[in-house]
């Protein structure tokens, strides 16, 4: 049940940062105006509050846990809101780092 809390936190943060920093790049880039930035940073708030509610208290561990759901999240994000067709490099480069975050987060310790 811990660890699929954790997936679910970081899903939520990753919606919160990618889709935080899509606004903002929507509202500047695209020229839909202030409102889509001021979206964008709310959403990018919430995001720091996401990470406060992982089970694991280190701060270093989670936040370099969270890159590689980041660079992951990224790539499906631009799938399913950009049109974006990742090449067989970026998938396998994503599921490296989800590799990494398996390792990093769920790993037995002592």
């Amino acid at each position: 049940m811990i660890i699929a809390r954790s997936i679910a936190l970081f899903l939520l943060a990753a919606v919160a940062e990618i889709g935080g920093a899509w606004l903002i790049w929507q509202g500047w880039r695209e020229s839909r105006g202030v409102l889509w930035i001021a979206g964008g940073i709310i959403a990018l708030g919430a995001y720091g509050f996401v990470a406060t509610f992982q089970p694991d208290a280190h701060f270093g561990r989670i936040l370099a846990a969270y890159g590689g759901i980041f660079v992951a999240g990224s790539l499906a994000w631009g799938m399913v809101v950009d049109g974006y067709r990742p090449d067989r490099w970026d998938v396998i480069g994503a599921a490296i780092c989800l590799v990494g975050v398996a390792v990093i987060m769920y790993v037995p310790r002592h």
